[in-house]
C-alpha cells in the first residue's frame, strides 16, 4: 500500500509542475498560449480581510478550487489579440503604451473592458471547436445562460460548463498568484512574502514588463505555480462579482493583481468596475480545463489505489 501512496504522490506532482501549450489561428495569424496546471485540488482556503472601496472591513476566504484547472502562465499579449481580431472580427481596441515603453506584441493588451475580454475568450473556444463560454445576444450584450442552455449551471450562471477556456474565477485567480502546490500562502505573486522589486519602468514597486520568457528573471521571480505578472503588471478580470455572486450580467466584475501604476500589489488588494469599463491599465489571462493527460494520470492512479484496496480485502 505504501508503494501504491507513493505512486499517486509522483503522479500528482507531476500534473502540479506540467505547462502546456496551446496553439490557435492559422497562417501568419497563428499564436500560442502557455498554461500551467494548478492542481492540488480541495485546497484549504486562504482568510483575507475585505477592504473593497469603502465597504466595512470584514473577514472572507478566498482561494479554495475543488478542481485541477490550468491558468496562462503569462497575461494575453497585444499580438493575441490583433490576431484574434484579423480572424474572428472580434473589434477589441488596445490601448496605447507609447508612455510606458511601446506597443510591441509581447507586451500585454491593455485598456481591455470585461465584455471584449470574454469575447476573446468565446473565439478561443469556438475557433476549436468547443462552446462558447459566456453568452451574449444578437446585440452584443453579455447574458447569463438560462437553465435550458446546454452546459447551464446554477451555481456560476455566467460561465458555460462545456467550455474549455474561460476567464479566472476570483478563487481560480488567487490561487495560481498566491497560493502553492504545498498548501502555503504568501503575501505577494513571486513565492515570497517579500515584496518584489520593480523592474525601471515600473513604479511604486509594482511590475511591468514584456511577456516573453526573457523578461522573467527582471521582473522578479513567477509565482510558486510558476505563473508570471500576477503581482503587477496589469489588472487582470476575473468572472467574478465583486459580490462572489455571478447572478446578473451587469455587476461589478472583480480586478486582481494590482496595474503597474498601483502600490499596492499584496495578495489583500482587490478592485472591481463595471464589464463595459476599458482602463488603461487592465489586461487578464485565460484559464482552461485540465490537459487531458493529466485527468488520466489521476484517474490512473485512482485506479491502481483502488485495485490495491480490493486485493487487500
Amino acid at each position: 500500500m505504501v508503494r501504491l501512496l507513493a505512486v499517486l504522490v509522483l503522479a500528482g506532482a507531476s500534473v502540479n509542475a506540467q505547462t502546456i501549450t496551446q496553439t490557435f489561428g492559422a497562417g501568419g495569424n497563428q499564436f500560442q498560449i502557455e498554461f500551467v496546471t494548478i492542481g492540488s485540488p480541495g485546497n484549504t482556503p486562504d482568510s483575507q480581510i475585505d477592504t473593497l472601496w469603502s465597504r466595512p472591513s470584514s473577514p472572507y476566504e478566498v482561494g479554495s478550487v475543488s478542481y485541477t484547472y490550468n491558468i496562462g502562465k503569462y497575461e494575453i499579449n497585444r499580438d493575441m489579440v490583433l490576431k484574434a481580431n484579423q480572424l474572428g472580427g472580434l473589434g477589441i481596441t488596445l490601448g496605447d503604451l507609447t508612455y510606458k515603453g511601446g506597443n510591441g506584441s509581447n507586451r500585454p493588451a491593455t485598456s481591455i473592458d470585461f465584455l471584449e475580454a470574454a469575447r476573446f475568450v468565446n473565439w478561443l473556444n469556438t475557433s476549436t471547436g468547443s462552446q462558447a463560454a459566456y453568452k451574449f445576444d444578437t446585440n452584443g450584450n453579455l447574458q447569463l445562460w438560462a437553465s435550458n442552455d446546454l452546459g447551464y449551471n446554477s451555481n456560476n450562471l455566467l460561465r458555460n460548463s462545456y467550455a474549455t477556456f474561460w476567464l479566472p474565477s476570483s478563487d481560480e485567480w488567487y490561487k495560481a498568484a498566491f497560493g502553492s502546490p504545498s498548501g502555503i500562502w504568501f503575501n505577494y505573486a513571486n513565492g515570497s512574502d517579500a515584496a518584489p522589486e520593480a523592474v525601471s519602468s515600473g513604479n511604486q514597486g509594482a511590475i511591468y514588463q514584456q511577456m516573453s520568457p526573457s523578461d522573467i528573471t527582471s521582473a522578479g521571480a513567477p509565482s510558486a505555480w510558476q505563473t508570471v505578472g500576477q503581482g503587477g503588471n496589469a489588472l487582470e478580470w476575473t468572472e467574478t462579482a465583486t459580490d462572489g455572486v455571478n447572478d446578473s450580467s451587469s455587476e461589478i466584475r472583480e480586478l486582481r493583481g494590482g496595474g503597474w501604476e498601483s502600490g499596492d500589489i499584496s495578495k489583500a488588494y482587490r478592485s472591481g468596475s463595471s464589464p463595459s469599463d476599458a482602463g488603461y491599465a487592465v489586461g487578464f489571462r485565460v484559464a482552461m480545463v485540465p490537459e487531458p493527460s493529466s485527468l488520466s494520470l489521476l484517474l490512473a492512479g485512482g485506479a491502481v489505489l483502488m485495485a490495491g484496496r480490493r486485493r487487500k480485502v
